[in-house]
């Protein structure tokens, strides 16, 4: 857990600490198993969150006074804070209401943003994703390309739907394989480790040299491409072996 310094916060008139009643309803379907990330992504969207500001004391050196030690406060300062994701990113806690935020940390202070600035002020620091209420009940890890889209206050349109890998992405993902020689064919399926599986058929018969060659033009040709890096918050690649000979 981390401290940051919190950017100038403007007022919420009449705010009285409770979840914005669709936000509410999201996680309420999520925890349900009827929900879905993306209707929460679509109810935060234009919705008041509260960020957490924690103190943080700093001490000078113990000064000694009468013949006892004793540290000495030096000041104190207040930052909000980021979380480590269970991947190992950064992530920035945001809270849908006071009561949540109490269940998490009862020392937390709730600053008021809209989501688009707490989203902002995420990508501006490199965290790359939110997580809504981490104490509770309901805890949902927002992507990082649905950060990006209320941060730009745009509509997320999730990579991955129920059915299946979004056209546009999966032609995105096919699109940027096709120059690279070694490979036969190129799938996009939902992902088990990741957001998003890219199944790659490569041609038969290579050496170790010209595997550790033809995945290195793989994984260039997915980091080039504008459209994967923009919607896709995670790939993991499953190798399959072809008929074809080189």
């Amino acid at each position: 857990m981390t401290g940051r310094e919190l950017p100038p916060s403007s007022p919420f008139a009449g705010d009285d600490g409770t979840a914005d009643p669709a936000v509410a309803a999201a996680l309420a379907a999520l925890q349900g198993g009827s929900g879905t990330v993306g209707a929460l992504v679509d109810a935060l969207a234009g919705t008041r969150v509260l960020v957490p500001v924690l103190a943080e004391l700093e001490v000078e050196d113990v000064v000694v006074h009468d013949g006892h030690e004793r540290t000495v406060d030096k000041e104190a300062s207040a930052g909000i804070v980021a979380l480590q994701a269970p991947d190992g990113r950064t992530a920035l806690p945001v809270f849908t209401s006071v009561a949540t935020m109490a269940a998490w940390r009862a020392d937390a202070r709730p600053v008021p943003s809209d989501i688009a600035r707490a989203a902002l002020s995420a990508v501006t620091e490199g965290w790359e994703v939110l997580v809504v209420d981490p104490g509770g009940p309901t805890t949902v890890l927002v992507p990082r390309p649905a950060v990006w889209a209320l941060a730009q206050q745009e509509r997320w349109r999730p990579a991955v739907t129920p059915d299946g890998v979004d056209p546009g992405v999966r032609d995105a993902i096919t699109g940027a394989m096709a120059p690279v020689a070694g490979v036969v064919s190129v799938d996009a399926v939902p992902g088990t480790r990741a957001e998003v599986a890219v199944v790659v058929e490569l041609v038969a018969g290579l050496d170790r040299s010209g595997l550790d060659t033809v995945l290195a033009q793989v994984n260039a040709a997915l980091a080039g491409a504008e459209i994967v890096a923009a919607r896709v918050d995670s790939l993991e690649l499953r190798l399959r072996p072809s008929n074809v000979a080189r």
